[in-house]
């Protein structure tokens, strides 16, 4: 136990931080959220494109303000539904570097995690997810995808087989969590402790361990418990002073903000993708194979659809000695035959910075 002193935990150096070699924004966006804010209400009215558009503008104007930085190569880097937004910024860059006019980025790919991209790929494939792992029967899948011929989304309410068979599959998995179905289904929201000293004393005299559990829970580890303790954290004035916010414009940090005015006015991000590839940026795509609000097979359907050349075929890849996950390279079908000299040579070198695509 770590005696309570009445102050809040304090920060200790990395000497093997990443910093050392690169350096990074992170970005309060769409505005509402997190500790970003407008001065109106109309100010909080946004949507995929609006989102898009006032990132690269942000990128632009603190680029021009530090302009030691703007020759570094940029990645820019996203999950989850910044999925639909990161591809977005990346073509706004990419046309914005070929206008004179404007402060160049030198904008060399970007990364995405289990990033949302287009329903008609992301939500159709759950139910075949839910069959890859076992949630759901060999019976109740082939009789679903018979009955609803492998539409799951947009389903003919006349469909009565249809129906039945996604309502049966529906109780087979109400009471999975869905970002991780290994993990207990927890909460989203926890109860507030009785006033901020507290809040502040659990905070700091909390077992590690404990901080990923939530009382209601204790048998289990509920990861978004770390959410609630970054609330707490996140809300008290003297880390706001810390953080620069201006006073008075966020009074309580919420994780997910679901108040926002957001109009989703872009339907699907491939053709995104496919005009980043053509213009020759990189392009690292990574899912976990255990998240079900945006399954690993829906992104691998859209990266399919683009009929890009297979490089390097579907392998491990490894950390200390250890199976991290699998991947696969591939490359647009047209740059193929550039490529190849440096990729017999290694990974990433020459040509292949500007072709090579690993998703």
């Amino acid at each position: 136990m770590v005696e309570y002193n009445g102050s809040l935990p304090t920060f200790a150096l990395n000497p093997y931080s990443w910093t050392k070699v690169a350096s990074i924004i992170f970005l309060d966006a769409p505005v509402g959220t997190g500790f970003s804010y407008s001065r109106t209400l109309q100010g909080f009215k946004t949507g995929d494109k609006q989102y898009a558009d006032d990132a690269y503008n942000f990128l632009r104007k603190w680029l021009d303000s530090h302009r030691k930085f703007i020759t570094n190569p940029f990645y820019i880097g996203g999950d989850s539904y910044s999925g639909m937004i990161v591809p977005i910024i990346a073509q706004a860059i990419s046309d914005g570097i070929e206008d004179k006019g404007v402060p160049s980025i030198n904008l060399k790919g970007y990364l995405l995690g289990n990033p949302g991209t287009d329903s008609k790929f992301d939500d159709n494939s759950k139910i075949p997810f839910y069959h890859r792992v076992a949630l759901i029967s060999d019976e109740l899948y082939e009789s679903a995808k018979r009955n609803c011929k492998e539409e799951y989304v947009e389903v003919d309410i006349s469909n009565v087989d249809c129906a039945k068979d996604l309502q049966a599959i529906s109780e087979c998995t109400v009471h999975i969590n869905e970002g991780h179905i290994l993990e207990p289904d927890c909460p989203t929201e926890f109860k507030p402790l009785n006033s901020l000293d507290n809040n502040r004393k659990y905070f700091l005299e909390t077992h590690e361990e404990y901080l990923r559990v939530a009382a209601e829970f204790p048998q289990f580890g509920c990861r978004n418990y770390n959410g609630y303790l970054c609330k707490v954290w996140a809300t008290d004035i003297s880390v706001q002073k810390a953080l620069y916010v201006r006073q008075g414009t966020v009074t309580e940090w919420v994780r997910c903000n679901s108040s926002l005015l957001y109009d989703k006015d872009v339907e699907s991000a491939v053709g995104y993708h496919r005009y980043l590839n053509t213009k020759g940026y990189r392009a690292l795509i990574y899912s976990g194979d255990h998240d079900t609000v945006v399954p690993y097979v829906g992104t691998e359907a859209w990266i399919k659809s683009l009929n890009f050349s297979i490089v390097d075929d579907w392998r491990p890849w490894f950390v200390d000695g250890q199976v991290g996950g699998e991947g696969v390279t591939q490359l647009q079908s047209t740059s193929l035959r550039n490529a190849l000299p440096c990729l017999r040579d290694g990974f990433p070198r020459n040509i292949c910075d500007q072709q090579l695509a690993p998703i």
